[in-house]
């Protein structure tokens, strides 16, 4: 019962970093993951980048952006930061 006692504030600090740390983040990963996936063609978005586009097709794991001037390049779904609006 001494070292139950003795390890309470380790616990106690493995418990308190799980809920301040660790869910939050994966619940914003899970919501990266829930808004890639449900990326469609002519949502805005923003790359990890930082370059601004508008989605012109999607494919299973690649996402082709074209920019304000007509200029189409390819990207991984993954590097897709953000979406600015849906249309």
């Amino acid at each position: 019962m001494d070292m139950l006692i003795s390890l309470a504030p380790i616990i106690l600090m493995f418990v308190i970093f799980y809920f301040l740390l660790i869910r939050p983040q994966q619940k914003k990963q899970k919501q990266v993951k829930q808004m890639q996936s449900d990326l469609q063609k002519g949502d805005e978005v923003i790359t990890i980048g930082g370059f601004h586009g508008v989605v012109h097709a999607i494919d299973e794991s690649t996402v082709i952006i074209q920019s304000g001037d007509g200029v189409k390049l390819t990207y991984d779904r993954t590097a897709i930061r953000e979406v600015k609006s849906n249309q």
